[in-house]
């Protein structure tokens, strides 16, 4: 199952180097082999935005979601994986672990809680909430935009949806780095599924008792999923409520902090684009477009193969993983005009950050306003905005493009 350059190929992206800069990789991979074995991750790797998004509208048909993340403890030792099946039942059910028809149908109850117009209702909300947050840095000259910032924003307006105190978001955090942590790993360990398991069971226990109030107090105009009860009695219609709910809670609270702080970092890093959207700050919703598209924060999804098929001359079989990289899709140059270049004004810009087909993000509304907002507030109020260090590091993760820390002054 090897193509051209294959070793040399998965040798890149195993290295430090990767994490900094992985579209020199991506920019091989779409050129040399397209559709790459990678033997280290035992999956297939499609890098050309065709392909991408012709495999993503094939989800529930020539793909699966179902049990793709439960395969990970595949990689355990044989005598441990028992004691993990609660981990294994979680991502085996709710939205983002399902194929149609029962996607469909969740997807359908969660809907009506996410469309545009619900979203826009909470701009009043959102705005206060950034203000708040700059208010709190205005007189000290110097921020980190990840620790005082675009993590605090996201995880105030999700805790407020999903119906946690705003208080609670540090506690949220922690369960959504340990989460993400196992469905990000390419080398799963015990300790890894030790700790995800462990945070998948408070957060649910949290979650259960949290649903348990509000149908017991409930709230006039909530927007909750939790308040949403209609479709979703019995058991099993709580259990795959509750995974739903985790899912909005890890997802929705860190792309938009990796949106935040990237986007921020490419426009610091492009002066030119930075003054052209100060002299048109009508342009932030395709500034946002373009920083989605430019530096994805989610880079990459992963299926299983339902039925065996060819691309590309690679004969793809059952039951095999294919990873689609939307980080090098949406720098395929058959798609961008220079895709490597900042453009906040670009346009068309049919980018694939929030997916495509079936399971494209529910939560995409609420992304893209929460960062209108923060970016439209962070060049208003601070007209000298600048990094305070050249090389910011990146978070070591193969899913999320999200930086450590991003200290700016101003």
């Amino acid at each position: 199952m090897s193509g051209p350059n294959s070793a040399q190929l998965d040798q890149q992206l195993l290295t430090p180097k990767f994490f900094a800069d992985p579209y020199s990789v991506y920019r091989r991979l779409r050129n040399e082999d397209p559709v790459h074995w990678c033997e280290p991750w035992n999956c297939w790797i499609i890098s050309r935005y065709d392909d991408v998004t012709a495999g993503l509208r094939q989800d529930g048909r020539q793909f699966s979601v179902v049990g793709q993340f439960g395969s990970y403890l595949n990689a355990l030792p044989e005598t441990d994986r028992p004691r993990f099946e609660p981990l294994k039942q979680h991502f085996s059910i709710g939205l983002l672990h399902s194929d149609p028809p029962d996607h469909t149908r969740l997807r359908g109850l969660i809907n009506q809680a996410f469309t545009p117009r619900v979203v826009e209702r909470m701009r009043g909300r959102i705005e206060a909430t950034v203000n708040a947050l700059l208010d709190a840095v205005l007189g000290e000259g110097e921020m980190d935009i990840i620790k005082d910032f675009s993590f605090h924003l996201p995880a105030i307006i999700t805790a407020e949806v999903v119906g946690m105190p705003p208080e609670d978001r540090h506690q949220f955090k922690a369960w959504s780095d340990d989460i993400a942590s196992f469905s990000a790993s390419n080398r799963m360990t015990v300790e890894v599924a030790e700790r995800a398991q462990s945070s998948v069971l408070a957060v649910r226990g949290y979650l259960r008792e949290i649903a348990t109030q509000r149908r017991e107090q409930p709230r006039r105009r909530s927007h909750q999923p939790a308040r949403r009860y209609r479709g979703w009695e019995g058991e099993a219609g709580r259990r795959e409520l509750l995974s739903t709910c985790v899912t909005f809670m890890v997802g929705g609270h860190e792309t938009t902090t990796a949106l935040i702080g990237s986007g921020l970092l490419a426009l610091l890093r492009n002066p030119d684009q930075l003054d052209r959207l100060r002299e048109k700050p009508d342009a932030a919703k395709s500034a946002v477009e373009e920083f989605l598209r430019y530096e994805s924060p989610n880079q990459r999804i992963i299926r299983l193969v339902k039925e065996d098929f060819e691309l590309e001359g690679r004969q793809i079989r059952l039951g095999q993983r294919v990873m689609f990289l939307l980080g090098a899709a949406n720098r395929d140059p058959a798609h961008f005009s220079e895709p490597d270049r900042l453009d906040v004004c670009r346009a068309p810009n049919r980018h694939i950050a929030f997916g495509l087909g079936p399971h494209f993000c529910i939560g995409a509304p609420l992304a893209r306003l929460e960062a209108e907002v923060a970016f439209s507030a962070l060049l208003r109020r601070f007209p000298d905005l600048r990094l305070a260090q050249d090389s910011p590091e990146w978070l070591p993760s193969y899913q999320l493009r999200l930086l450590k820390s991003l200290p700016v002054e101003f």
